[in-house]
């Protein structure tokens, strides 16, 4: 598969490996949704990141279903150990089991399974499964985003209505010319879901913080895209997936329009 040239690969990426993309996140969620608020094993990683035998179930059967189906493509996966051969590899599965494992374990519904297909440094396939709200994303490149099998595209315009972004305060606060307080959309706890929102409308705007990494944005990110979005650093430029380092910067995503005006924005007042 590696040697295949562009228009063979996207052949076998937009049948096989579609269907094989949606049928297992579905799996997975409905795995995740059968342990959610029930008695679960936990412990913490590195500094302070929680992580329980939740995400280690639905991270295997990903694990099983997609690298079963595709083994010469490489695997990354925030509950996996990181292999260097997918540096190696055209095609790469890029996997968050449960992104918002602290909403997970606290017993609130936003969290999801986030799975993409990355090519080139760039994602071609995205699901993004929220089973607690039925929110099914999925997008492929040069097809659209669909949510629940429905076309879904972002807000048009440039106009910013804080009450429809969402992110940490302070770094919208930058965008607020008028220097009064302003009043943000309710914090969602899965950052993939906040940025998917963006695709169909329910927020105008979104932003990632620092240290966010591939498994948390390359769904995500698709989605937005085929949705009439951008998905950036705050200077514009795209994101790149399977790279050695793995983790972003400050981010932003938002329809065409707006995510130009909110980049111009901060390209003249950059962050400290």
């Amino acid at each position: 598969m590696a040697d295949a040239d562009a228009n063979s690969l996207d052949a076998t990426i937009l049948t096989r490996d579609a269907a094989l993309l949606k049928d297992t996140v579905r799996e997975a969620g409905a795995l995740a949704q059968s342990m959610f608020r029930t008695e679960l094993k936990t412990w913490t990683k590195g500094a302070s990141s929680p992580v329980s035998e939740a995400d280690i179930a639905v991270n295997d059967l990903l694990e099983a279903r997609l690298r079963g189906a595709t083994p010469d493509y490489g695997w990354l996966s925030e509950e996996s150990a990181d292999d260097a051969t997918r540096l190696s590899r055209r095609l790469v599965w890029v996997v968050d089991p449960i992104d918002g494992t602290r909403n997970y374990l606290g017993g609130h519904d936003e969290w999801c399974v986030s799975v993409a297909l990355v090519a080139d440094a760039a994602p071609v396939l995205a699901a993004v499964f929220a089973p607690t709200s039925g929110e099914f994303f999925f997008a492929a490149r040069g097809q659209g985003t669909l949510l629940n099998d429905k076309p879904v595209r972002a807000t048009p315009g440039s106009t910013l209505d804080f009450s429809r972004m969402a992110g940490p305060k302070p770094m919208v606060e930058r965008l607020n010319s008028s220097g009064g307080d302003i009043k943000l959309h309710p914090r969602i706890g899965s950052l993939a879901l906040r940025l998917c929102r963006v695709a169909h409308g329910a927020l105008d705007a979104a932003f990632a913080g620092g240290n966010s990494h591939d498994w948390d944005l390359a769904a995500a990110d698709l989605i937005v895209q085929e949705a009439d979005g951008r998905m950036s650093d705050l200077s514009g430029d795209p994101i790149l997936y399977n790279r050695r380092e793995v983790a972003h910067g400050v981010l932003v995503a938002a329809g065409r329009d707006r995510h130009a005006s909110i980049v111009a924005h901060f390209r003249n007042r950059p962050l400290p």
